[in-house]
């Protein structure tokens, strides 16, 4: 009865039979014929054209991501509860040689055009300030909830006004997407995202995420990318493993199902949680209040889960939990 995070899930069985009919001799690193599918898969499935390439892990996808997007001088906004701030050991740092992270508060960890407006009109337009040259977001939040299109396009409204690329940190795309009930083209280059991380691994991948770059610079991003993939160790030998797993998921619609069956549960857990909840339940996180006692009598009846600072913790469900794995933790939480 696990609850930790949707990291630490079994593999897929879809994707891993993916895994195995890939087992075969191809050409090393990205040249084989998965890798080759790439571009047109996630093109047809975002409608547009896309420059799509397989990456280790999110860490070095949003990394990466932020690399082609930002000189070494430059500056990138973002949440300071982001995933790029808190937990991924300075890397946007070392990716990008040195850019900075500006950090902004926000409700439910979101940004928004006013608090993005407000920072950049206190840089003056010299060589003594970091100048702005991105904005990250995070969808779904790292506390479950979503943008929606329209919140993006008017991100992205402030990013074009002063020449900023826009990322997002798509972990939980997935299960953004599950929740809106939108085509995922509507909540990424419709809306002015310009570099979306594609999450896998929290979707039932084994290892591996994508790297999508849209718009009219994307084969020159997606070019640079690939550099640096190499540059920072990621270029896999036998990459048509991870190429196997990305196609496994998006071409018959695998990525929306289990994310939407990890919806489905937490919004079960969330029945039983009431008014416990500190935030709407969009994705499949939730975010309940709890003493340390009623934690700890949650763990003595074999519940897992991560406490979330003091008196607070935080529940995953993920794409293997239907009703009935969810259901014991929601009765425990209802008796509480």
């Amino acid at each position: 009865m696990h609850f930790f995070s949707d990291n630490a899930t079994p593999v897929c069985p879809d994707v891993m039979a993916a895994i195995a009919a890939a087992d075969r001799a191809d050409h090393g690193y990205d040249g084989d014929a998965w890798s080759a599918r790439l571009d047109d898969a996630f093109s047809a499935l975002f409608g547009t054209p896309v420059q799509a390439l397989w990456i280790a892990s999110g860490t070095a996808a949003n990394s990466i991501a932020l690399a082609c997007l930002c000189p070494p001088y430059g500056g990138v906004i973002a949440h300071e509860e982001a995933h790029i701030v808190v937990d991924e050991c300075g890397a946007p740092g070392f990716f990008t040689h040195g850019a900075t992270l500006m950090p902004l508060p926000g409700v439910g960890a979101k940004l928004t055009p006013d608090a993005i407006r407000d920072r950049l009109k206190a840089i003056r337009p010299d060589v003594h300030q970091v100048p702005t040259r991105a904005i990250s977001i995070t969808n779904a939040t790292e506390y479950g909830l979503v943008y929606t299109p329209q919140e993006v396009a008017a991100l992205s409204d402030v990013a074009k006004a002063h020449g900023l690329g826009l990322h997002m940190d798509g972990a939980r795309f997935a299960n953004a997407v599950a929740h809106l009930g939108c085509a995922p083209a509507d909540v990424t280059w419709r809306a002015g995202v310009d570099a979306l991380t594609f999450g896998c691994v929290k979707n039932g991948g084994m290892i591996g995420e994508a790297l999508l770059f849209f718009g009219p610079q994307a084969r020159d991003r997606a070019g640079e990318a690939r550099r640096w993939r190499k540059r920072s160790g990621h270029l896999f030998s036998k990459g048509r493993y991870l190429a196997a797993q990305l196609l496994a998921m998006i071409e018959n619609d695998l990525w929306l199902r289990n994310a939407s069956a990890a919806n489905v549960a937490a919004q079960l857990l969330a029945k039983g949680a009431g008014n416990r909840l500190m935030h709407p339940v969009e994705a499949n996180e939730l975010f309940v209040r709890l003493t340390a006692e009623e934690a700890a009598t949650l763990r003595a009846q074999g519940f897992d889960f991560h406490d979330w600072g003091h008196g607070a913790a935080r529940l995953v469900t993920n794409w293997s939990q239907d009703e009935a794995a969810v259901a014991p933790l929601a009765a425990a939480l209802a008796r509480l």
